[in-house]
């Protein structure tokens, strides 16, 4: 099923009329229908299905069913479902009212803001609507107007007439007029501000609140400069592009679109008759109808007599993505962009003795702060990715268990959604550093990639074909604890002879004091080896442990690249050299089946951010 016929969630607000029953055949039992929510995932209305499979159920329903990508890869950067499409009656004039931006909305009603486009599909001779100020008024002055009742001689009323179209940023302050119908695409929320309401009461007899304070901090009190054309489109912006669909019945009888994989399409019939159709199957379509069409579902003809608006998602500019690294005691948050460059980042403590909620509260408000430090406006973020220690469930987005951390299933992406309402995504903090470096690193250009980080513990990630090989359970992969001496030392793992046990800077350490007799940093052990044959032996020993998990693990991913970090990889060709040698003697097949190169990792402490932000 791609073309899905929906029946919208009617409401009946105290200003609407009845056209949308009489004239547009809307199914609703009371005599005033405001507004009809034709294409809707908001809580407040979903709209339902009437065809199909999923007839009777509703348009959320469906997409949960069939999954994400029936919404097109566009909407990738989006948490929820981007739009709400309506028509609305006005018999009388709407409140006065602005919507916030997205920052606002989310730090003060923990939703997206607002910004919309109107096409008017009908007006009486002497309609209009407020569309932002006549000129520039201060603060001040536009809380004096709301207490004085004068806010309506400073708005610019703009006559409008059948076939006009405006688009409200959020910010603008605005209200349809009387005896207007008109069509709407909007972003998925509902917040609203009301700032002034003709002294009208509800249906409780009490006049309608008001929200002044928050009006007066969201509203752009500067005039709008109305664009006399958004050709080639009706309307266009990060959110919703919205084209004007019309056949005559005559001339233009037959129009055929393609629904591609990058974007759904919503189709809104604002006048006329005939019918939609793809190779599967063909629907009748008459005035007021509203249909989705699935992404990827292909070539569509509409035919028949119509005007209607096509509206799609489109690529976002210039996109940002929050990159999050968790280490046990410190966590870096940075900002990437779309060529994997780290814009800005901040260190702040982990701290993991506090609460999970809480530590995660903090690494969202400080991304926020973050965004708002370099003039980033939420909507440009597409995403989150979040590096964890331990072992984590990609799928769900829940840390099943982090030593590191004390955390024991912790759903990181619904606790953090609460602070970044965008898709979140996790993944192990070593894969994620391997994916930083395959993507911007060392192992930049190349799909296939192995990276060991030799520090307190060893770590590492497997990158297959430019992503994250994980298998099919939820941990990935653990380098660190394959077996290469049996029954060997004790690992932290808990188990015997890991690599781990043998190749961390704990265990080089632990070596050389055993040989030499003292206590030595990693870099004073290799070091001395130029001159100690006891501390060399140490050495050697080391690398060769080193190189069998390498050519173990090589062995069995056949990667291209194999790239060592953490603070042992700082030696450099001290290693490199004797590995690659190792390499040649033990892989399987030789230089016949190819020898991957030996690198050092180049981001640092970047890689993890920069890793976690490319798991969007």
């Amino acid at each position: 099923m791609s073309i899905l016929k929906l029946k919208p969630s009617c409401k009946d607000y105290l200003w609407g009329g009845s056209r949308l029953i009489k004239e547009y055949g809307k199914e609703y039992e009371g005599e005033v229908l405001a507004e009809t929510w034709e294409l809707s995932c908001h809580p407040d209305g979903p709209s339902v299905i009437r065809n199909g499979a999923y007839a009777g159920k509703t348009l959320p329903e469906y997409i949960s069913g069939e999954g994400r990508q029936v919404l097109g890869t566009h909407c990738r950067r989006f948490r929820d479902f981007p739009i709400l499409t309506k028509f609305i009656d006005a018999r009388d004039n709407l409140s006065i009212q602005v919507h916030p931006d997205n920052r606002y909305a989310l730090k003060n009603e923990g939703q997206y803001g607002k910004t919309e486009m109107w096409y008017v599909m009908d007006a009486g001779k002497d309609a209009f609507l407020y569309y932002g100020f006549q000129r520039e008024i201060t603060k001040e002055e536009f809380a004096q107007r709301i207490r004085e009742d004068t806010l309506l001689e400073v708005l610019n009323a703009v006559p409008v007439q059948k076939g006009d179209v405006l688009f409200i940023e959020s910010g603008t302050i605005h209200a349809i007029g009387k005896d207007i119908l008109i069509a709407e695409i909007q972003q998925n929320s509902n917040v609203t501000y009301r700032v002034y309401d003709y002294g009208r009461v509800g249906k409780d007899g009490k006049k309608r609140d008001l929200h002044i304070e928050k009006a007066l901090a969201v509203t752009n009190r500067i005039p709008i400069v109305r664009k006399n054309s958004s050709y080639p489109h009706a309307a266009d912006c990060d959110y919703f592009t919205v084209d004007k669909l019309n056949l005559d019945g005559r001339v233009m009888q037959k129009l055929s679109g393609k629904v591609s994989e990058e974007s759904f399409a919503s189709i809104l019939i604002l006048d006329g008759e005939g019918t939609i159709s793809d190779e599967r199957e063909e629907l009748a379509y008459h005035k007021g109808d509203s249909f989705f069409l699935s992404a990827g579902s292909g070539t569509y003809t509409i035919e028949g007599s119509c005007d209607a608006l096509v509206t799609t998602i489109r690529e976002k500019a210039a996109q940002v993505r929050i990159g999050i690294d968790i280490g046990g005691a410190d966590t870096r948050i940075g900002l990437v962009d779309v060529h994997q460059k780290l814009i800005a980042w901040k260190t702040v403590r982990t701290n993991a003795m506090r609460p999970a909620k809480e530590v995660i509260q903090e690494i969202g408000q400080t991304a926020l702060s973050l965004l708002e430090e370099q003039g980033i406006a939420m909507e440009q973020c597409v995403g989150a990715g979040i590096g964890v220690p331990g072992t984590v469930d990609r799928k769900n987005g829940v840390v099943r268990y982090s030593n590191n951390i004390k955390w024991e299933d912790v759903d990181i992406a619904k606790e953090m959604g609460a602070c970044l309402p965008i898709p979140i995504y996790i993944a192990n903090d070593a894969d994620c550093a391997a994916l930083g470096e395959a993507a911007a690193g060392a192992g930049r250009g190349c799909e296939d990639v192995i990276l060991f980080t030799l520090g307190t513990g060893v770590g590492g990630g497997v990158i297959l074909d430019g992503s994250i090989y994980e298998g099919s359970g939820i941990s990935g992969s653990e380098l660190g604890h394959m077996v290469i001496v049996e029954n060997g030392e004790p690992c932290t793992c808990g188990r015997r002879g890991c690599l781990e046990a043998y190749v961390s800077v704990p265990a080089l350490i632990r070596e050389a004091l055993a040989a030499a007799g003292k206590e030595l940093t990693p870099e004073e052990i290799f070091a001395a080896a130029k001159e100690d044959p006891v501390v060399k032996e140490v050495v050697d020993t080391y690398i060769r442990r080193l190189g069998t998990g390498i050519v173990n693990a090589v062995n069995i991913f056949r990667p291209r690249l194999v790239i060592l970090g953490g603070r042992i990889s700082e030696q450099g060709d001290v290693l490199i050299k004797p590995l690659e040698e190792q390499l040649r003697q033990g892989c399987f097949g030789g230089e016949k089946s190819g020898i991957p190169e030996i690198r050092t990792a180049v981001l640092g402490s970047h890689a993890g951010m920069i890793g976690a932000a490319s798991l969007i």
